[in-house]
C-alpha cells in the first residue's frame, strides 16, 4: 500500500483496523449461530413439555385402570385394606410401588398423603 510505504507507522493502524473488523465479523457469526440454537432449544422445550403432557395423560389412564382393578367392591373408593390387598394381588400396581420405592411400611403413609379430604378412603380423583 502506498500509504504504508510512505508512512510506515500507519501499518499499526491498518493492522488494528483489519483485526477489529475480522473479530467483529467472527463475533457476528457466533451471535447468529447462538441465536439459531436458542430458537431450536426453545422449540425443543415446547416439544418436551408436550411429550410430558401426553405421558401424564397416559399414566393417569393406566392408574385409573389399576384403580378399577384394586377397587374390589366397586364403590369408586379405595379403603386402606383394598389398597394393601391391591399391592399384593395386582402386579402392575406392585411394579408402580416398586419403581416409587414404596414398601409395605410406606403404603399407609402414602394412603394418608393421597387421601386429601381425610375421608379414610381414596377416590379415583385422589388416586
Amino acid at each position: 500500500m502506498p500509504v504504508i510505504e510512505a508512512f510506515p507507522g500507519t501499518a499499526a493502524v491498518f493492522a488494528g483496523a483489519l483485526l477489529t473488523m475480522g473479530l467483529g465479523l467472527l463475533n457476528l457469526i457466533v451471535v447468529v449461530m447462538v441465536d439459531s440454537f436458542a430458537e431450536k432449544r426453545a422449540k425443543d422445550i415446547i416439544s418436551r413439555a408436550d411429550d410430558m403432557d401426553c405421558e401424564e395423560i397416559e399414566e393417569k389412564t393406566v392408574l385409573g385402570k389399576i384403580f378399577d382393578r384394586i377397587d374390589e367392591d366397586g364403590s369408586g373408593e379405595l379403603s386402606f385394606e383394598e389398597l394393601e390387598q391391591g399391592a399384593r394381588k395386582v402386579a402392575e400396581f406392585r411394579h408402580w410401588l416398586r419403581v416409587l420405592d414404596i414398601d409395605a411400611k410406606d403404603l399407609r403413609q402414602l394412603f394418608f398423603m393421597v387421601d386429601e379430604d381425610g375421608s379414610g378412603s381414596i377416590s379415583v380423583a385422589e388416586f
